[in-house]
């Protein structure tokens, strides 16, 4: 008796191809080009466990108790709880902000200037200016940390001295909350700007000239010309700085933690997101809770991320 038509087919598993036939192919691709994912493996093996582990168990570790050296405990979401209730996390949290105002906003501006100013035909030893603005980024930070405590040391600060030879009072720059914050952002700024300038740089000299030349024949002043030509072909890279100078701002540690020391200093005004975690982790031995507050520092620099993203692309899609 021969086989029914239902009996060939399920024999055969049907129409599509087997899962046998799929493994065997997928394991013969691999071993094909063996030789191609070994030389790439060390990056992915080098990501897993130093990227992909750390990020994974601190996700665990935000719902534990632990100090680091006994056994862990489960937590539940009392780390969370606690950071949201804590005034000082917030304390963290404003501070951070404001240093970022402080010295994100006026930084790209200098940096949108410096690098006009480098594109200018008029402006000799442009090579020279390029490596002496980028030159503050390689510097060692906790150098720069230390040259900047002395600048505005109570005492003895190069400021107050200056300030003294006008006439004027010597201003306890570290032993207030603005002085604080102010220091730290003329130091981010100081070691960033350039930085951007260069990337500004780079995005100026993709401009075409002619666009330029056809606005100098129009009648376009020099100002109408950056405003109408220069930041509109830059809104992507002034886009890109943004974002970074966020994600940046919001792990502001060295620089308050040189500068005044883990608890921030005076009033905590040095006190920022990544140094209070720095203090309640390392310090306080409170690793649970020192990853919850690194996770909730991660959504922070999502939303602002989202909020200057939806800031500066809105505004170029109303324009076009």
């Amino acid at each position: 008796m021969e086989p029914s038509l239902h009996q060939h087919t399920s024999q055969h598993g049907g129409s599509g191809p087997s899962p046998d036939k799929d493994r065997n192919g997928f394991a013969a691709t691999l071993w094909k080009h063996r030789k191609e994912y070994l030389a790439i493996s060390p990056f992915y093996i080098l990501f897993a466990v130093f990227g992909l582990f750390p990020i994974a168990f601190s996700m665990y570790l935000s719902f534990q108790k632990w100090d680091g050296i006994g056994e862990m405990t489960f937590n539940g979401l009392n780390n969370y709880q606690f950071m949201l209730t804590d005034p000082e996390f917030w304390s963290a949290v404003r501070n951070t902000v404001v240093i970022w105002i402080y010295s994100t906003i006026p930084m790209l501006c200098f940096a949108l200037i410096i690098a006009f100013l480098l594109n200018a035909s008029f402006v000799r030893f442009r090579t020279f200016f390029r490596i002496g603005y980028f030159l503050p980024n390689v510097t060692s930070l906790v150098a720069v940390a230390i040259v900047f405590s002395t600048l505005f040391s109570n005492n003895y600060g190069l400021l107050n001295y200056f300030l003294n030879l006008i006439g004027l009072e010597s201003v306890e720059w570290l032993n207030k909350m603005w002085g604080i914050q102010l220091a730290i952002s003329i130091m981010i700024i100081w070691r960033w700007v350039g930085y951007n300038a260069i990337i500004y740089l780079a995005g100026l000299q993709s401009i075409p000239t002619v666009l330029y030349e056809a606005a100098k024949i129009d009648g376009a002043t020099g100002i109408q010309a950056f405003f109408r030509i220069t930041i509109p072909n830059l809104r992507p890279i002034i886009l890109f700085t943004v974002i970074t100078s966020t994600i940046g701002g919001m792990q502001v540690f060295t620089e308050p933690q040189v500068l005044v020391g883990n608890d921030g200093g005076v009033s905590g005004g040095g006190l920022t997101i990544v140094l209070y975690l720095y203090r309640e982790a390392f310090v306080n031995n409170y690793f649970g809770y020192g990853s919850a507050v690194g996770w909730g520092m991660f959504i922070l620099i999502a939303l602002f991320s989202i909020i200057n993203w939806r800031m500066v692309q809105g505004k170029g899609s109303n324009e076009s």
